[in-house]
Formats: C-alpha cells, structure tokens, sequence
C-alpha cells in the first residue's frame, strides 16, 4: 500500500542536555590541560627543548581527544557524531582556546625579544612562530580529532 510508505526521513533526535555537558566539558579538559601544560614548560622547561615537548604535548593532546570522543560515559552515554555535536566541538575549542593561550602568548612574545637590541624588537621569531604553530593545533587540530573520533549516529 503507498499511503503506508513514509516520504520524509524520520527526524534525528536532538542532543539531550548531558551528552552536551559531556562535549563541552571534555573538550575544555583538554584544552585547558593543553595550553596549561605547555605554558608551564615554557617557563620552568629546559630552553631548547620547546618545539619537541609542544610536539608531544600536541600528540598526546589529539590522542587523549581520540579517546575521550569515543568513550561512554555511564550517565551521559556516548556521544554521537552529528552537526551539533560537531560545531560545539569546535565552538568549544575557540571559546577556551583564544583565552587559555594567552598566557603562552605573553611567555613568548618575552622570549622573542630577550637580549635584542634596539629593545622592544623581535629578534627571535621562532619563539613567535612557536605560539601560533601551537594556536593553530589547539583552535583547529585537537577538536578536528575530536570530531573524527565520535562514533556515527546510527541511520535508519
């Protein structure tokens, strides 16, 4: 019988109140984590070796997003790779990132211009350079990792 056959895909179910909790809560985590682990060896760290922790720090960052992506949560579930789910990630990941990293920025802008001469100039752009390699990874790398590694909503 035709009237039987529906002509609409069956609407998906919107993204209850917990699960979102968990996104944000997961991603600021990490992010947070991120930016606090790598100021902190910027100022106490061995100099030298800044690109080679930032290095790890972003590998063990994007596995640590992996993980939690796909990890059920006894109250909340799981959370399901859909397009809310996805631009919270990354709404998530600009809203803690620009401010989280600003203390690394400050850090870094010092380093740049440690013993230059007029004063105030940079002379040590890698330093630099090193802050926006890092942004870039944290505003864009680590929650498309995230987003990668949810699991696919089921279709019917």
């Amino acid at each position: 019988m035709v009237d039987d056959l529906p002509l609409d895909a069956p609407a998906r179910p919107r993204p209850y109140l917990r699960t979102l909790n968990l996104l944000v809560g997961r991603m600021t985590t990490i992010k947070l984590a991120y930016w606090a682990a790598l100021t902190a060896w910027e100022i106490w760290g061995p100099r030298g070796w800044s690109i080679t922790f930032a290095a790890a720090a972003s590998v063990a960052a994007m596995a640590w997003a992996a993980w939690s992506a796909r990890r059920i949560d006894r109250r909340a579930g799981g959370i399901a790779r859909s397009i809310p789910t996805v631009a919270t990630a990354f709404v998530t990941a600009s809203v803690v990132a620009a401010p989280a990293s600003l203390p690394l920025l400050l850090v870094e802008r010092q380093r740049s211009i440690e013993g230059c001469l007029p004063a105030g100039n940079t002379c040590h752009g890698d330093a630099l350079l090193l802050w926006v390699a890092t942004f870039a990874i944290g505003f864009l790398l680590i929650p498309a990792v995230f987003a990668i590694a949810l699991r696919r909503t089921e279709s019917a």
